[in-house]
């Protein structure tokens, strides 16, 4: 149906009605298999990024994981994967070549677009939870399936404008207003003061310039902590209050607006507005409402009492949106520090997620209990004042050795629900009452909504952003069975995205103790201090319990936050991975949420590796088993044996030869080849090298040690495979040439090659063993003169293929006619060489070469 289409809408929002202008396009295809699906999504973020387009990113990433998946592993297609960038957004579109498989629209009474329980659909439903807009178009070789994720909204260029009040309503200001404009240089001294300066500060302009702009400034921060008046004078942009100190040394109450700025020659200074703290109105950042021109201002928007605590407009992301909070809330009380806290999910902690005017260890993520006493005062449910902390100790903990003294508390909350608690503190005591409680109470109420939303907001972009963190995890673990190669990917994924460094222990069985298997930190110079420091601690309890628990061990001997999550697999502790942080950081509920998540997958990743390394050793031990130990020295005769085993050692082969004394002047020998690979085609060779020492040596001869074989294959029942076999014993002579008798049991024929180089079979075939039960072989015998080479193979080596070409037997006689005069080892080196050459791929097949000349006789022996 060419040309069909199905479209959908994400929400009820009018799609835009101008036209779409494509500014930047990006292609790329991919094959049907499945670490496709990973090399997309990483096109697509890659893509994104360099576009500018981080807020959409993981959205993007997941749509596209799940279609691409749709097209390459259940579609069986090529996928093609087109972004097409917009000044407004960016279009998906990814491509397969069935389209067939059509859309899984439901009838009525069905749920639409797809069951969640079922694979199919799934991809559609996300595109219907996630895009702003999707859709399906069919052609008669294609099927695209298109997403449009559009940009967040930000306004640019607001103008805002204030409502008209009554004359009796505006701010107070001196008759002849006066504003100081003094500009810092880059060493933070005064190179600018205007006689306003003069006039309201008493400072000749000569006595002025020159100075530090700290000897003038009284700034209000305790000193060390927060803001300092150097920090302040190389931000962008500063706003606030603090204090100047006269000619007379009285402190001058100012509100203060700086900028910085530079020169003509780029060189970085900042301009400073001044004016008197309660002219504040003159320079403090309004609260602006967006007009339209020609709105008359009756009509305007009336004044959010949000926008009158933080301005407009707001702070769009939620740090910054706190932190614009705490800075208020300072201000308006005239305190030293200010702090915001959020409420956990339970209710049952506060996490600091903003501060000022603190310690930086206390500033981020560190939690503290919603209850912490028995009357109201000691719950954050309700507002509190502290007139003293000295008289309380531990009443706020947060605030415990800062030196704040008195300190007021109010809840955050949103339908009766506690979300934060919102406090300011001042190094006086008795500093707050009630009516300053009241007051922070009323900011407090105006903002609980905007947090909870801007909180609510974060926390969707953390779970987009985790479970594309996952699903590439989940790629990359289950991409490699290589123990060493699992430990270092499960660090890698965990610094510098979720810890500043990582350790990993491993428990080999529950009788072991834990070992220090790797570290990384994100400072690679690091990371031999980190290891040594670990080696001189006990390494962490193996636990069983799921969830991050503290190290206190640890967090002493490195310093800052270190926590333990369990690695369980099989229900079996096989291990922990430990994450640490910088003293001055914790870590967020969220990230440790993420990282147990991620511990589940590295652990089942890792045991995984462990079985399937166990599995691989067993194999490779159970296949040396099966060949001989090494081959005898025949007297005047050369042999060269070479064994290859195809694949990764995790299966064991069917292929076997051996050589080996039957009795003086006699030896035996043989090569074949089981049906299939693992351990019935196992048991089978070890029956079948083992019985022909066996009965070789019992004086049987080469007829009667096959069909008893044969038998002993087919009392196997169920468990026998056919088998193919070339046996033969071999009689040195003393004139320099050797007797060998020869059976050959459905087994490629062995070649002869003679000095002339002339290539011959040097045998007939026979039925092979394990399917008949009454067999007629025969022995046939022939003379090997010096100078001849008898040379037998598997069919590893004449069934080599390249495409639709095959060595084959003509090959293998071309390859060993060119071998004249060589010794058996050059002749085997030769044939394996021409066999690996034939095709570019490895070898897919077990391969045994079996080679034995007859060295020719030198003048004068």
């Amino acid at each position: 149906m060419t040309g069909a289409k199905v479209s959908n809408l994400a929400s009820d929002v009018p799609p835009r009605r101008r036209r779409l202008v494509i500014t930047a396009r990006a292609a790329a295809s991919f094959d049907p298999q499945g670490r496709s699906v990973a090399a997309a999504r990483a096109f697509v973020r890659d893509t994104l990024q360099g576009w500018g387009f981080a807020d959409i990113v993981d959205d993007a990433v997941v749509l596209t994981s799940e279609l691409v998946t749709n097209a390459v592993v259940h579609a069986g297609t090529r996928a093609e994967v087109l972004c097409l960038r917009t000044e407004d957004g960016v279009r998906v579109e990814v491509a397969d070549r069935y389209p067939e498989r059509g859309l899984p629209l439901g009838y009525p009474g069905e749920r639409p677009y797809a069951d969640p329980d079922r694979e199919n659909g799934r991809g559609l439903m996300l595109c219907a939870a996630l895009a702003t807009r999707w859709g399906v178009e069919y052609t008669a070789a294609h099927k695209h399936v298109w997403f449009r994720l559009d940009l967040p909204d930000r306004p640019v260029g607001t103008r805002s404008a204030g409502p008209v009040v009554p004359d009796r309503l505006l701010p107070l200001a001196d008759s002849r207003v006066r504003v100081a404009v003094v500009q810092i240089d880059a060493a933070d001294c005064v190179c600018a003061w205007n006689e306003d300066a003069e006039h309201i500060f008493g400072h000749p302009a000569g006595k002025a310039l020159g100075r530090p702009l700290a000897e003038l400034a009284a700034w209000p921060q305790t000193p060390g902590t927060g803001t300092g008046i150097a920090e302040a004078l190389r931000l962008s942009r500063w706003e606030g209050s603090y204090g100047i100190r006269g000619s007379d040394g009285r402190v001058i109450p100012v509100y203060a607006s700086h900028l910085r700025v530079r020169d003509a020659h780029g060189e970085p200074s900042t301009v400073c507005l001044l004016v008197h703290d309660d002219e504040r109105a003159l320079l403090q950042t309004p609260v602006r409402t967006p007009a339209a021109d020609g709105l008359p201002p009756s009509e305007a928007r009336p004044v959010d009492p949000f926008e009158v605590f933080i301005g407009s407009p707001a702070p769009d992301d939620l740090d910054s949106l706190l932190q614009r909070t705490v800075e208020r809330a300072r201000d308006m009380l005239d305190a030293d520090a200010a702090f915001l806290l959020l409420a956990t999910d339970d209710e049952t902690e506060l996490e600091v997620r903003a501060a000022t005017g603190l310690a930086s260890t206390r500033q981020r993520f560190a939690r503290v209990p919603v209850e912490s006493g028995t009357n109201r005062y000691g719950s954050a449910r309700m507002p509190a004042v502290h007139e003293d902390l000295t008289a309380v100790p531990g009443a706020v903990p947060l605030l415990d050795a800062t030196g704040m003294r008195s300190v007021v508390t109010v809840p955050l909350k949103v339908e009766g629900r506690l979300t934060g608690s919102l406090g300011v503190a001042a190094e006086i005591p008795g500093r707050y009452s009630n009516a300053e409680a009241l007051r922070l109470q009323f900011a407090a109420d105006r903002i609980a909504l905007a947090v909870e939303s801007a909180r609510l907001g974060e926390l969707e972009r953390l779970r987009r952003g985790s479970l594309s963190f996952l699903v590439e995890a989940s790629d990359l673990l289950a991409g490699t069975l290589d123990r060493d190669q699992t430990l270092a990917l499960m660090a890698q994924m965990t610094v510098p995205t979720l810890a500043t460094w990582c350790a990993v222990y491993t428990i080999a069985d529950e009788s072991s103790d834990p070992y220090l298997s790797y570290v990384l930190h994100e400072d690679e110079e690091r990371i031999d201090g980190l290891k040594a420091l670990l080696s001189r601690v006990s390494p962490p309890e193996p636990v069983r319990e799921a969830g991050a628990r503290t190290w206190q061990e640890a967090s002493s001997a490195v310093g800052g936050e270190t926590v333990v999550l369990p690695l369980l697999a099989r229900n079996r502790v096989i291990g922990m991975l430990t994450l640490g942080r910088p003293s001055e950081e914790h870590f967020r509920q969220e990230i440790l949420e993420l990282a147990e998540d991620l511990s589940r997958r590295a652990a089942l990743a890792l045991d995984n590796a462990r079985l399937y390394s166990e599995r691989t050793a067993i194999s490779r031990s159970l296949q040396r088993s099966l060949l001989p130990p090494g081959s005898p020295a025949i007297p005047g005769m050369e042999v060269e044996v070479i064994y290859r085993a195809a694949g990764e050692g995790n299966e064991v082969g069917g292929d076997f030869y051996d050589v080996f004394p039957i009795r003086d002047g006699a030896y035996g020998f043989a090569i074949g080849d089981v049906c299939g690979t693992g351990p019935e085609a196992a048991a089978v060779t070890g029956l079948a090298r083992h019985a022909l020492r066996l009965l070789a040596r019992e004086g049987l001869g080469g007829p009667a040690v096959l069909e008893r074989l044969n038998a002993a294959i087919l009392d196997e029942g169920a468990r026998s495979r056919f088998l193919t076999l070339l046996y033969g014993e071999l009689h040195p002579r003393q004139d320099g040439g050797a007797l060998m008798k020869v059976v050959c049991a459905g087994h490629p024929l062995p070649l002869r090659l003679r000095p002339d180089g002339r290539v011959v079979p040097a045998a007939d075939p026979q039925p092979l063993l394990g399917v008949l039960e009454d067999l007629d072989l025969y022995e046939q015998t022939l003379t090997l003169e010096p100078g001849d080479v008898l040379l037998c193979v598997t069919d590893g080596v004449t069934e080599r293929r390249e495409g639709s070409r095959m060595l084959g037997d003509d090959g293998l006689t071309e390859v060993l006619t060119g071998c004249t005069g060589l010794t058996a080892g050059a002749v085997a080196a030769r044939v394996l060489r021409a066999v690996e050459r034939f095709a570019a791929e490895p070898a897919s097949d077990d391969m045994a070469i079996l080679a034995f000349r007859v060295p020719e006789q030198r003048t004068g022996d």
